[in-house]
């Protein structure tokens, strides 16, 4: 990879914050936009502008051609077996919270149990808690080891004949953990129930095969691979997307209207209720094209690099703890400095002009399994250099001295 030239295709990387060069290290949380995906967004508004499916003009055509596209290549980026197999969506959060209301709660009852992990997103924890409440159900939860890694041991152990969902996180967005989704997939699987992937970490930043991973379902956002906010997608197996109900109704969904009964489209537009974000598409079209242009197997392997030249670098510095091992993982390093509060380091750093994450990453659970209220996190992506992380290493050192701590 040819990270200069990367970076030169993203324009907001190339501005001075607090009167120092830009380094973002925050893409966990949303990835910049390449210059590629911000010119396919202004030709749609510029050019193409109207509603899809609706209208017969050329304006209407072209949307709907640009839409229904950006959908092809979500299917060949997931390697879907079909298009109707793709529902667009907000995000991931909309996604998981789809399969939710219309798969779980009307397959889950009382005695049934949905295994999740406590590494989970609060997007991919709080739906099932109201699936569980609504239904009867119970949520079990797969131990983490010390390290917070996942034993299938583990997994064999709490997965049985009662379980209906399984609900993982590929990628952990505090640990950047990867998680063996495959193999639970085929556990859950041999007790007859189904698996629900969270890949809101995983698809920026490796290669996805959602027939390899015989999942039943999968979530992404767009935001955090280089799309516009507001749009994701959900895969399901064809089979099961028949079988669940719209949770939102109204326009283009429909197939007939009466005064008391109405009927809906076939997949994937009766999951689509209203006017769809067709910006945020045609931009995550745009989005895939680039990441294919580069190589997700490139882009895979330098954020392993650097995932592990950043453990390297901060590793070395006295007081600091970094959560998660330092392997199998992807490009998140998320640390502790003494009893800092990770707030008061990411403003320290700021000031530098180097943006990370400070909080509990939207996964208060595995916070308190860490026994931290919160930490900072310094996420990688393909726009990053070693230099990035040289800059960051030499500013924890001066924040360390900026609170009075020794300088290891």
């Amino acid at each position: 990879m040819n990270v200069t030239a990367i970076r030169e295709q993203f324009p907001i990387l190339h501005q001075e914050i607090n009167g120092h060069p830009l380094v973002y290290l925050d893409s966990a949380a949303s990835s910049q936009k390449p210059r590629s995906v911000i010119d396919a967004v202004m030709r749609y508004y510029e050019l193409d502008n109207a509603n899809v499916h609706r209208g017969v003009h050329t304006l209407g055509s072209r949307a709907t051609d640009a839409y229904e596209g950006a959908r092809e290549k979500v299917r060949k980026f997931l390697n879907a077996a079909s298009t109707q197999e793709i529902i667009f969506t907000r995000g991931t959060t909309t996604a998981l919270n789809l399969v939710a209301s219309s798969y779980a709660r009307s397959v889950c009852g009382e005695g049934d149990e949905i295994v999740l992990t406590p590494m989970e997103h609060h997007s991919n924890l709080i739906p099932w808690q109201q699936v569980a409440k609504a239904t009867g159900a119970t949520l079990k939860y797969i131990p983490l080891q010390p390290d917070g890694t996942i034993r299938l041991e583990d997994v064999e152990e709490t997965i049985n004949e009662r379980t209906k969902i399984v609900s993982v996180m590929y990628v952990s967005n505090v640990l950047g953990i990867v998680n063996p989704v495959k193999e639970i997939a085929a556990i859950a699987h041999r007790h007859g129930a189904k698996m629900v992937v969270d890949g809101a970490q995983s698809t920026p930043h490796m290669r996805v095969d959602v027939q390899d991973l015989d999942c039943d379902f999968y979530a992404f956002s767009g935001h955090k691979m280089c799309a516009p906010t507001g749009i994701g997608a959900l895969y399901g197996k064809k089979a099961l997307l028949e079988e669940m109900e719209p949770i939102e109704f109204g326009g283009e969904m429909i197939d007939h209207v009466d005064l008391y009964e109405s009927t809906w489209k076939e997949l994937p537009w009766k999951f689509e209720g209203g006017t769809p974000i067709i910006s945020g598409a045609v931009g995550l079209g745009a989005a895939i094209d680039f990441l294919e242009e580069i190589g997700l197997d490139n882009i895979e392997a330098h954020e392993h690099a650097l995932s592990a030249y950043a453990y390297e670098r901060l590793s070395a510095i006295d007081g600091i703890t970094i959560y998660g091992p330092n392997q199998n993982r992807v490009g998140i390093v998320t640390f502790n400095i003494g009893d800092v509060h990770p707030h008061d380091v990411a403003t320290v750093l700021d000031t530098k002009g180097i943006a990370v994450r400070a909080g509990h990453h939207c996964c208060q659970p595995l916070m308190r399994w860490l026994n931290a209220s919160a930490t900072a996190r310094a996420s990688f992506y393909l726009y990053n250099t070693e230099e990035d992380v040289n800059r960051l290493a030499d500013a924890l050192h001066q924040t360390k001295e900026f609170f009075g701590y020794a300088i290891g």
